[in-house]
């Protein structure tokens, strides 16, 4: 009989939560939305649609180091591991790897496990011998495996957090979230972690990279204004909006925005925002790295030692770091 995959639902949306939560960065002195609601179901296929335009090189960058690297990784990862992939979405970076790192057990991590249930259920039929289990938990606000994964204490743990959403953290979370990352690597021999990491390069290749020709970055970032509305009821109108993606040199970010086009009041039961003409609301950041720069941020967060492998130009790096 095929093994069937566990899921643990740990995160549980609640819906006045998250509305109070918008509210409140719609209603700051500088209004920002947090990137996680970026990512509805169309939001998801936008950024999949991102990820194949020419301008966006971090995907295919990272796809080409992994498969240049890949052996070499290999060396560092034991087989038999427990694969442990933050942010899983359609689990497809982890399963390129399975036949590479062989691990005994994959645990795929994301907010929902609704979102990881048919991918799962794939790749089961595709692995018949490898325990999957699927966890929806919100590792953005704490990373903590539940017990009901029973995950052995002798088997070594490999925490694969690629595609630079490392970045969307500042430089002080990214810190605080690898410490917890090292932490819940255990202290098994040959523990660790296999991340992405965007690197500092140029204001052109980076701004284009994050406003591209198509526009599809725009509707991606627009699209948030949508998701907005349904979840806390406002009246955001797509046509007021703009998407602004630039490149702040002195903090080594990309940042998105939305700028209002004209006068605008964003109205909700209970309350209203207005928004002059020029105004914006932050949406994300994408912070980026230099090699000896994340090096040394894994060696605060508590990793023994690392090695980056990266492509011929150095606008991508995949870090192993042993816990």
């Amino acid at each position: 009989m095929l093994p069937v995959p566990q899921f643990i639902q740990i995160h549980q949306a609640r819906a006045e939560h998250i509305r109070q939560e918008l509210l409140q960065g719609l209603q700051a002195e500088c209004p920002s939305i947090a990137p996680k609601y970026l990512y509805d179901e169309l939001g998801s296929k936008l950024f999949e649609a991102i990820t194949c335009i020419p301008e966006y090189y971090p995907t295919r960058t990272e796809a080409a180091i992994f498969k240049e690297h890949s052996q070499a990784m290999a060396q560092q990862v034991p087989p038999g591991a427990v694969l442990i992939d933050l942010g899983a979405g359609n689990c497809e970076k982890a399963a390129r790897l399975f036949n590479v790192f062989h691990p005994s057990r994959y645990v795929a991590v994301d907010i929902s496990v609704e979102f990881l249930k048919g991918a799962l259920e794939c790749l089961q039929r595709q692995f018949p011998s490898l325990h999957m289990a699927g966890v929806g938990l919100d590792f953005s606000e704490q990373l903590q495996l539940p017990a009901e994964l029973k995950l052995p204490a002798d088997l070594p743990r490999v925490m694969f957090y690629p595609g630079s959403s490392i970045g969307n953290f500042t430089p002080q979370a990214a810190l605080a979230f690898l410490k917890q990352v090292h932490h819940a690597c255990g202290h098994g021999a040959g523990s660790g972690l296999v991340i992405g990491v965007d690197l500092v390069k140029s204001k052109a290749v980076l701004e284009a990279a994050y406003d591209d020709a198509l526009g599809v970055t725009a509707a991606f970032n627009r699209n948030m204004l949508l998701h907005f509305n349904r979840l806390a009821g406002t009246n955001f109108k797509l046509a007021d909006w703009k998407h602004i993606g630039l490149y702040n040199t002195e903090l080594n970010r990309i940042e998105m925005h939305l700028e209002a086009v004209r006068h605008v009041v964003v109205q909700w039961d209970g309350g209203q925002r207005r928004f002059a003409e020029g105004e914006r609301m932050h949406t994300e950041n994408s912070y980026k790295w230099t090699l000896a720069g994340f090096e040394q941020l894994l060696a605060q967060a508590g990793f023994a030692k690392s090695t980056a492998y990266t492509d011929p130009l150095q606008q991508f790096a995949v870090f192993w770091a042993q816990a």
